[in-house]
């Protein structure tokens, strides 16, 4: 096997979808399966464009978006390495609802339908594994649902915010995954509404903002802050 479909073999193996299958099994998927390069800025598709299998996320970040007619833009995820994208349209065989755009220099997979067809139709511990991954996509949506139509848009940071750092101690960092544009249309807010709560955190000295660069001054009373939150 040609060095290239190694680093895919191996690259697959790691994944959850994919870590019980054999050696020759594997060998199937890196021979079907395509590396595309993505630079920064750069669409992977658009909406409209044909869906003929999913997307594995190698190395690099990935903005999904709605863009409207008139040019605006809803963030609906950003996704890392061995993220994957476009499995449920892939089955309903219809073409891409969003666009796909690098937002680093990116390097995707593309795991053509006719190879994940063959091994759903052998595998039963592939198909729930893959109704599994399905069905954390809904969870996610719905729990996004959740967000946008009950929760404020200060309580919508703050979770944002806690998201990324998951550490207990009372004086903690964490990065901003991309750029505070980005981040703001993914928790379906305005940049300015996103500037304004960050704004409101720090002068209430619960968080502190340098660039991407976000110090949670108190994890605990940050939590307990978000159920007093309003605006």
């Amino acid at each position: 096997m040609a060095s290239k479909r190694i680093r895919i073999h191996d690259f697959l193996s790691g994944l959850t979808l994919f870590n019980e299958l054999d050696d020759s099994e594997l060998d199937d998927f890196a021979q079907a399966s395509v590396e595309i390069n993505v630079d920064r800025g750069k669409s992977a598709f658009q909406r409209g464009d044909p869906c003929n299998g999913f997307h594995i996320v190698m190395c690099g970040q990935v903005k999904l978006a709605l863009i409207s007619p008139q040019g605006s833009e809803k963030v609906m995820g950003i996704l890392h390495p061995g993220q994957s994208f476009g499995e449920a349209l892939m089955f309903m065989e219809r073409p891409y609802i969003m666009s796909a755009q690098a937002l680093v220099d990116t390097k995707l997979l593309h795991v053509p339908k006719t190879v994940v067809f063959a091994q759903l139709a052998l595998d039963y511990r592939f198909v729930q594994k893959m109704l599994a991954n399905l069905s954390q996509r809904l969870y996610e949506l719905i729990s996004d649902i959740e967000a946008y139509s009950l929760k404020s848009g200060s309580q919508r940071v703050v979770d944002y915010l806690l998201q990324c750092n998951q550490h207990t101690t009372n004086t903690s960092s964490c990065h901003l995954e991309c750029s505070k544009a980005v981040v703001a249309s993914r928790l379906n807010l305005t940049p300015e509404h996103f500037s304004r709560v960050l704004h409101g955190l720090c002068t209430n000295r619960l968080i502190r903002v340098k660039g991407r660069a976000v110090t949670i001054v108190d994890v605990e009373k940050l939590r307990g802050y978000r159920g007093r939150i309003l605006p």
